[in-house]
């Protein structure tokens, strides 16, 4: 793991670079996880382009941080995945969930022009069932069997990414796991997306209750060069469930808005 020290802290991240073109592209997790959300991108996405994967502070191997949930968390992270874009000099993001509303965030209310966005398993609002934030405070492991079950994080709850993940979110522990599920229940930034420029991708598993299609149909009517992929057999987080259709979609996003680049050269 590289590491970067910003506002008196280290933030943790991973670099796969094995031979790709073009720069590299930052990917950033959602709630209660870590880089290794991104473990099939890092190992199969190398050789086409480099790929960065942090941990959000509190996340993994980063050091946490002092903030309320809400506005001053999402703040945090976003300081954290900026201070690895500009050490990385990194230009696309792409971020699942909570991840994907720090992305927005960035671009909205700290002015990264980024060369393109996918957003993945996210919304423009990120409203949290009330039952799973009264559980994430008082019965934290009635929270983690709920997100496991099926067509919420994973389609298949027989998944063999089912208990690491679950163990994941033990590791990241009960306060910064609640801190970030109550962190996405604030965002909303449903009158803004007309501001986002960038070409953008939202995407998201058939099956995810979390942040149904219609959230991503959404983001893609509402922003200037949208664009909207469901993928099939997958949930939430269909990057782990569905790698390569995953990363094939991507992969395929980023070389369009690369020849669109050229083209305009």
């Amino acid at each position: 793991m590289e590491t970067v020290t910003h506002h008196d802290r280290t933030t943790a991240y991973r670099i796969a670079d094995r031979g790709g073109d073009g720069d590299p592209v930052l990917f950033v997790h959602g709630s209660g996880g870590t880089h290794e959300l991104w473990k099939a991108q890092l190992a199969r996405l190398a050789s086409t382009f480099p790929v960065v994967a942090l941990d959000l502070s509190g996340h993994g191997d980063s050091e946490d941080v002092e903030a309320d949930p809400g506005w001053s968390t999402l703040s945090a992270y976003a300081d954290d995945v900026l201070a690895v874009a500009q050490e990385t000099e990194a230009k696309t993001l792409v971020g699942n969930s909570l991840g994907g509303a720090i992305v927005v965030h960035l671009v909205l209310d700290r002015g990264f022009d980024p060369d393109a966005l996918a957003l993945v398993g996210t919304g423009a609002k990120l409203a949290v069932l009330d039952d799973l934030l009264i559980w994430l405070e008082s019965d934290f492991d009635r929270a983690v069997e709920f997100l496991h079950e099926s067509d919420r994080l994973f389609h298949d709850s027989d998944n063999r990414y089912v208990e690491l993940s679950k163990e994941s979110m033990y590791e990241v522990g009960q306060r910064v796991t609640s801190r970030d599920f109550h962190s996405c229940h604030t965002f909303d930034v449903r009158n803004q997306l007309d501001e986002i420029v960038a070409p953008t991708l939202a995407v998201v598993g058939e099956h995810d209750m979390l942040t149904p299609p219609r959230y991503h149909k959404y983001l893609a009517d509402n922003i200037i060069d949208g664009q909207f992929v469901e993928i099939e057999g997958a949930a939430h987080l269909t990057m782990l469930e569905t790698p390569e259709a995953f990363n094939g979609t991507l992969t395929r996003f980023l070389e369009g808005v690369r020849n669109d680049a050229d083209f305009g050269n």
